[in-house]
């Protein structure tokens, strides 16, 4: 048993945090959290002196297996030297206290056993299996004149999605993904940056495929994913059951209010834009990948003050590649430019585990949660950079990942 005294908690929960705490933690998870003087037999006692004291930080929008910045050329390599990039991968987002993530698009279910056997060190996983896209669309890398059928690719696991067209299709790879251990399905809804073949402004699915890909969800008791840039994208699979808006950059506060009161859930990625414009062509994206970042990094920022004044909750997402997975943590100081420091928080706790469907299990400090934590000194609330530099100490599951 382990006793954490005097500390001060920054869940989301309230506005502030709350200071000169005690938290019990007995084995994997937190047995109590209170303001009153612990007294309990082999129970050893760790005093904080006031640092903060927060839930390991939840990053809702990653990609595990995307080692490198081309994910053409990642979909062809070896299955095995993926898997051995993808645990430094989950290593080092660890070390960073992000004790969960949301993979939406490439990992699957051996990677998570192996995390569960302790195989490798890394953050709990919830898995979409491999994205969806139609032909042409943001998962189909092979580009205008590549000869490849792009079927076999997309059963490597450096494949970030598979190519399904028509209704039956869809229907069968949902179901086919679900079965593989997928908790929740993923679809491309729009161009994106890194494929070759499909400007943002392009749709990815007509609706039919999309509602049959939400009401596959809906079968398994989960819900869809989907990859959007444009308003009109965005209104569209809203309307469609969508519940999981992945980027909105170029949402208005029109479709943010509608997607609000549909219940859905936004995950901006701001930061990859800023780093695949510093780094992607160094780093082997294609130019005519390159060419596509302004279109949604300029808009990013109006963005998160739309949604916010919407009343749209946002999870925590990166949606980084290759070397530039190491700026995952500048992703709060990016949303604290224009957002309360409270809700960039709510971010990474609350609202990411009520995506995550994970409600009182992760993202917070309550009895019963996982003993997912992390130490800071200083307070978050008046400077989110923080949450960026080497933390003082990170604990997951009851155990110490980075003793204080």
């Amino acid at each position: 048993m382990i006793i954490l005294e005097n500390a001060s908690i920054l869940d989301g929960s309230q506005d502030q945090a709350l200071p000169a705490m005690s938290v019990i933690i007995e084995g994997p998870t937190i047995r109590d959290v209170t303001d009153r003087p612990v007294k309990l037999q082999g129970g050893t006692p760790l005093d904080l002196g006031g640092r903060t004291l927060m839930p390991g930080f939840i990053d809702a929008h990653v990609h595990l297996i995307a080692s490198m910045a081309n994910l053409g050329a990642n979909a062809l390599l070896p299955d095995a030297l993926v898997a051995f990039r993808a645990a430094r991968l989950m290593a080092e987002m660890l070390a960073r206290g992000f004790t969960s993530v949301r993979d939406v698009g490439g990992a699957t279910n051996g990677l998570r056993l192996a995390w569960q056997e302790g195989l490798m060190p890394g953050p709990r996983m919830t898995l979409s299996g491999k994205a969806l896209s139609q032909t042409g669309g943001h998962a189909d890398f092979t580009g205008r004149s590549d000869p490849r059928d792009v079927v076999p690719v997309g059963r490597q696991l450096g494949a970030l999605g598979r190519v399904v067209d028509g209704v039956d299709a869809v229907r069968r790879a949902c179901r086919e993904e679900i079965r593989a251990g997928a908790d929740f399905i993923k679809i491309m809804a729009n161009g994106g940056v890194a494929s070759p073949t499909d400007p943002i402004a392009f749709l990815g699915f007509c609706e039919a495929e999309i509602r049959a890909a939400v009401e596959e969800a809906r079968m398994a008791q989960t819900y869809v994913a989907a990859h959007l840039y444009t308003d009109e994208a965005i209104a569209r699979a809203v309307a469609c059951g969508v519940h999981s808006l992945e980027h909105c950059n170029l949402i208005t506060e029109e479709t943010a209010r509608a997607a609000a009161a549909a219940g859905c859930i936004a995950v901006p990625t701001l930061i990859t834009y800023e780093a695949l414009n510093d780094e992607a062509a160094a780093l082997g994206m294609g130019p005519e990948s390159v060419a596509k970042i302004d279109d949604v990094r300029l808009a990013g920022m109006e963005s998160l003050e739309r949604m916010h004044r919407a009343g749209l909750p946002m999870a925590y997402g990166t949606d980084l590649l290759a070397g530039m997975h190491r700026r995952q943590s500048e992703e709060f100081a990016i949303r604290g430019r224009v957002l309360p420091a409270i809700e960039v928080i709510r971010s990474t706790t609350i609202h990411a585990a009520r995506l995550l469907r994970q409600e009182g299990r992760i993202g917070c400090v309550a009895p019963g949660a996982w003993a997912d934590l992390v130490v800071v000194t200083g307070d978050p609330l008046a400077d989110l950079s923080l949450l960026a530099r080497p933390l003082d100490a990170i604990m997951q599951d009851g155990r110490w990942v980075k003793p204080l």
